[in-house]
């Protein structure tokens, strides 16, 4: 028996739902109050609901998954060019629906509770550090204005602030306290991002998948646990190069009557994982290119031909297909075999 397709619009307290009867064809169009979605999903048959892959929808996912259902998270990118009217709860639904059911369709994989908890750790130390570079930035231009040039470090920099305002400096003291309050909290967010940071390292240590991925060179604890947490169930990627256009390090395209231009990279997909991968890169390129050490001949070669930074969004790139292939085929880090990255069946 063919399961009926629901499309289910997520929200707050007010979801709607839209299905159609695989066998008469009518079209059921019905809103929920938050309390009652469990309670109608309980009581149907097995189905296949879809929901944009938003707030919230992973935990939905998990608990429909629980009451038999098959769940499909679609992207809201790709749901947006089926919304045929204004954008209302039900045309929303419909336009769910409709995009669940299209043969090339792409849906996100479900995330676990460790997943999204491991995700939400990243995310309040992100903030964290952008709260803390704001502040250290502050401090470095109020003391500008009087004339005093700080260190560029923050750790250095809250040194030599903190024993130039706790005496007699140019800084009027009219200000001077409220710098020194300043100071404190940026050393308070510093050990709260410490502690995230030990926070993280706990699961990663619980999670075999991290500590594979952890072995690849330019791979360290955040990224790690960033890519392991982002992307799910890595099989949900049909290859490598899938994987690295997801993060957004392939080339843009453009092109017509047969000819294709490749642009700069499309910056799609998560900001946060594509920046840990380069600086990731970054640091491999500065430690291969030390005195004394021998680059890749695949780096070299291509430092050769491209700049610096299109070596380091490659090499991004190349850390990209082979977090997926370890992931995805259950297979370690190897050393020493196949250029910077290599990899071989465990």
């Amino acid at each position: 028996m063919k399961r009926t397709t629901i499309g289910l619009d997520l929200a707050k307290r007010i979801f709607q739902v839209h299905s159609v009867d695989p066998d008469s064809g009518e079209i059921s169009r019905q809103t929920l109050k938050r309390s009652q979605v469990l309670r109608y999903f309980a009581n149907r048959a097995a189905s296949v609901v879809a929901m944009e892959a938003c707030g919230s929808s992973h935990y939905w996912a998990r608990e429909l998954v629980k009451l038999g259902h098959e769940v499909r998270l679609i992207s809201a990118q790709f749901v947006r060019p089926f919304v045929k009217t204004n954008k209302t709860d039900a045309a929303d639904a419909e336009a769910i629906w409709e995009a669940a059911q299209r043969p090339g369709m792409r849906f996100v994989a479900l995330k676990s509770e460790e997943q999204q908890a491991a995700l939400g750790l990243h995310r309040l130390r992100e903030q964290r550090v952008g709260m803390r570079s704001a502040l250290v930035n502050q401090v470095h231009g109020l003391m500008a204005e009087f004339g005093i040039a700080l260190p560029r470090g923050w750790r250095e920099m809250l040194h030599q602030a903190g024993e130039l305002l706790a005496e007699e400096c140019a800084v009027p003291e009219l200000l001077r306290g409220a710098l020194r309050e300043q100071i404190e909290q940026i050393r308070a967010l510093s050990e709260q991002i410490k502690a995230l940071e030990r926070q993280i390292s706990s699961w990663q240590r619980r999670a075999e998948d991290c500590q594979r991925i952890g072995e690849i060179p330019g791979v360290g604890l955040l990224t790690a646990t960033a890519t392991v947490a982002t992307i799910g169930d890595a099989r949900s990627f049909r290859s490598g190069r899938e994987f690295a256009a997801f993060v957004g390090l392939v080339p843009r395209q453009s092109g017509t009557g047969g000819k294709i231009r490749l642009l700069g990279i499309s910056k799609r997909g998560d900001r946060y994982l594509r920046t840990l991968l380069i600086h990731g890169a970054r640091a491999v390129l500065r430690w291969q290119s030390r005195p004394g050490r021998e680059l890749d001949p695949w780096l070299k070669s291509l430092l050769s031909r491209r700049a610096r930074n299109v070596v380091i969004v490659a090499l991004a790139n190349k850390m990209a297909r082979m977090i997926w292939a370890l992931l995805a085929h259950g297979r370690t880090y190897q050393r020493g075999y196949g250029g910077p990255i290599a990899a071989t069946v465990a």
